[in-house]
């Protein structure tokens, strides 16, 4: 039986135009990805249309709401997110024990869990001896705005936070920020411009302009400044 939930978010359209942003933090996490995938909170397929392949063993988009599930399903059965892809009504309770990844992501999920500790315990029991955990999420506290309330978010994360996650079984591999032009970008908007939801025009300037600005100064800063965080957790091999 299919849960009964609904995304309260309304950006998942509106950042679909942030193209360049998409392919910047995959060209940084592709070097983690396994081959067996678990992509907890699909949305409407971004991810896997950006990272699943037909060269993927497999895909398995995990997606509470039902309506953003069949968004997948249709994208898949027109060709636009590869077969490999698998889609599942629900969240990480709806795996069953046996099931093994070699890669679990969130991108852009955990801040939307309340029990976000509690959730990437019960991920890190589905990750195959050296999976890896991956985590993409809003950066920074203070930056903390009516725009991260409207779309659902709980928190943002810093490294002290992302440090205090780790699940029990699971080496911190790297944390790193992503986009320091867009961190400039986020304060204007936190100090100056109080905005609940960023416009079309606002989203495309970023991921044009600003993006581009932070694929190469954000190795400048060895990945310190960003107003996103990436952290990759992996299973530590017990001998």
């Amino acid at each position: 039986m299919r849960q009964e939930y609904a995304y309260e978010g309304t950006e998942l359209d509106l950042f679909s135009h942030a193209t360049q942003w998409k392919r910047y933090w995959a060209s940084r996490i592709h070097p983690y990805l396994g081959n067996r995938i678990l992509d907890v909170g699909a949305g409407n397929g971004a991810t896997a249309r950006l990272l699943c392949t037909a060269n993927t063993a497999l895909w398995l988009a995990l997606e509470p709401d039902i309506s953003l599930a069949d968004e997948i399903q249709r994208q898949r059965a027109a060709g636009r997110i590869a077969k490999t892809c698998h889609i599942r009504v629900g969240g990480i309770d709806a795996l069953h024990s046996n099931e093994r990844f070699d890669t679990a992501l969130y991108i852009d999920v955990l801040e939307h869990i309340l029990n976000d500790r509690e959730e990437l315990e019960r991920a890190a029991q589905h990750l195959t001896e050296n999976g890896r955990l991956i985590v993409l999420a809003p950066a920074h506290q203070w930056l903390f705005t009516a725009f991260d309330k409207a779309i659902g978010h709980y928190r943002r994360y810093d490294h002290k936070m992302i440090v205090a996650l780790k699940p029990r079984g699971l080496r911190l591999q790297r944390v790193i920020y992503l986009d320091s032009a867009g961190l400039i970008a986020s304060l204007g908007n936190r100090l100056f411009l109080h905005s609940s939801m960023p416009t079309l025009g606002q989203i495309k300037f970023w991921d044009s302009f600003l993006v581009p600005i932070s694929r190469i100064v954000d190795p400048l800063t060895g990945d310190r400044l960003g107003k996103s965080i990436l952290a990759v957790w992996r299973r530590e091999v017990v001998l």
